[in-house]
C-alpha cells in the first residue's frame, strides 16, 4: 500500500520564468531558449518543459523569431 502512494505522487514541474521572475522573454537569448528545444530543434511541449501556458506561448514565439533571425536553426544537422 505504501508503494502505491509513492507512485501517485509526481514531482510537479514549475515554470522557469515564474520562479526566476523573468517577465521579458527575448529572442536574442539563445542559451535560455535552447533549454526549451529538443535535440531535433523542435519546440518542447508544456508537459516536458514545465512552463505555464502564458510563458509557453511567449517562448514558442521567441523561438520562431530566433529561427527567422538566424540565431537558432530550424533543424539539427
Amino acid at each position: 500500500m505504501a508503494l502505491d502512494i509513492k507512485k501517485d505522487k509526481k514531482k510537479e514541474k514549475r515554470c522557469y520564468f515564474c520562479i526566476n521572475n523573468k517577465s521579458v522573454i527575448d529572442y536574442k537569448e539563445v542559451q535560455t531558449l535552447r533549454r526549451f528545444v529538443s535535440s531535433y530543434m523542435k519546440i518542447a511541449p508544456r508537459r516536458r518543459s514545465g512552463l505555464c501556458a502564458w510563458h509557453q506561448r511567449k517562448v514558442s514565439r521567441a523561438i520562431k523569431q530566433a529561427r527567422i533571425a538566424g540565431l537558432l536553426s530550424f533543424v539539427s544537422k
